[in-house]
């Protein structure tokens, strides 16, 4: 499972090696006018989320850090996803079916649910993939290459889908 997240998170790296701050922070289209340094930054604030709740199994997903130097220059993006890397390696040798206290706010306030460190990861994870696609679109309207063919496709979508 590890190995699957960090190699999904690479190909964010791939990216942010192949464009620069005015790229990455550019939130000019339309509709939600969200940058791909904004979608980076969300995406690894989750995983930091998780990294900060593993000594008291309780882990807040609404406790954002929002670093906007993350979201507005590559050199702190790739910081980022170097740092959420590293921490993901340390966990190969963590047992992922520990049970943890997640919390989020779902839009009518805050949620409790129990899960597994497991689970937790497998949501930042699909979560990730999510934002990649919609990355996919915005570097598309300005014009910037895919980093590779899978960036932002779901593992589970049928491939004849895609090439139709």
């Amino acid at each position: 499972m590890i190995q699957a997240i960090i190699v999904n998170l690479q190909r964010g790296v791939n990216l942010l090696n192949s464009i620069n701050d005015a790229q990455y922070s550019d939130s000019s289209i339309a509709p939600y006018y969200s940058s791909i340094g904004i979608h980076m930054r969300h995406i690894l604030d989750v995983f930091d989320c998780i990294f900060e709740g593993l000594e008291t199994k309780k882990v807040d997903l609404s406790a954002r850090k929002r670093n906007e130097l993350a979201e507005n220059k590559v050199d702190f993006g790739l910081q980022y996803f170097e740092e959420v890397i590293a921490k993901l390696e340390f966990l190969r040798s963590v047992d992922l079916d520990v049970k943890v206290e997640v919390k989020d706010d779902l839009g009518l306030g805050i949620v409790t649910a129990n899960y597994t460190l497991a689970s937790a990861f497998i949501q930042a994870h699909s979560h990730a993939i999510h934002h990649f696609a919609s990355i996919g679109y915005v570097i598309s309207q300005l014009g910037i290459q895919l980093p590779d063919s899978d960036f932002g496709y779901n593992p589970t979508t049928p491939r004849d889908k895609i090439e139709s």
